[in-house]
């Protein structure tokens, strides 16, 4: 008994565009997003799966909304598959914050720890391939959860600070027997089309 999860992320913002942290900040997709939506959606159209999840915030509800038109069933969000919260660097460029914040204190700045992050990340995900033993599921999340998620399956070989995940980019990941495995990481073969 199996589960397979697609877990992609969502199309680019403005802010990605920009090198702008975004975490909790509830930014939409902007145009070029948008169209790596539709391509990933034609990724899926005749791809079987049986349910479609989503963090709450616009960017990654959009992109599966996009997945959802071709099939026939509702998007399940959870806040629990939001990006790492960053508090009050959030809006901010990585040349911003090097700049105007000589020392990381994760908890002056607001700024959700990794382990929090990885935590909830593994639980919700694993929580969602027990409701879906025996089959396929799409989840749409974020970069920095995904990697997290990568680096707990890997053992810390792939995932943060190693892994890039592009926008729209999917990985694959088999559940059984209580344990992960991937099967594919940063798909994009979708966005030459």
């Amino acid at each position: 008994m199996e589960t397979i999860m697609y877990l992609i992320r969502h199309g680019e913002t403005d802010w990605n565009s920009s090198r702008r942290i975004q975490g909790h900040s509830d930014i939409e997709l902007n145009e070029l997003g948008l169209h790596q939506a539709e391509l990933v959606a034609g990724r899926f159209k005749a791809e079987e799966f049986h349910g479609i999840y989503s963090s709450d915030l616009s960017r990654a509800r959009v992109t599966a909304e996009q997945i959802a038109k071709h099939k026939d069933f509702e998007i399940s969000t959870h806040i629990a598959l939001r990006e790492r919260c960053y508090g009050r660097l959030e809006g901010l460029t990585y040349e911003e914050i090097r700049a105007t914040f000589t020392e990381q204190d994760e908890a002056a700045h607001g700024i959700e720890t990794f382990e929090a992050m990885q935590e909830r990340a593994v639980t919700a995900l694993t929580e969602i391939a027990n409701k879906h033993t025996n089959e396929a599921i799409v989840v749409v999340s974020h970069g920095g959860l995904i990697n997290s998620f990568l680096h707990y399956v890997t053992g810390g070989l792939q995932g943060t600070g190693i892994t890039k995940i592009d926008n729209t980019g999917i990985c694959v990941f088999r559940f059984a027997d209580r344990r992960w495995e991937v099967l594919q990481v940063n798909n994009t073969n979708h966005l030459e089309a």
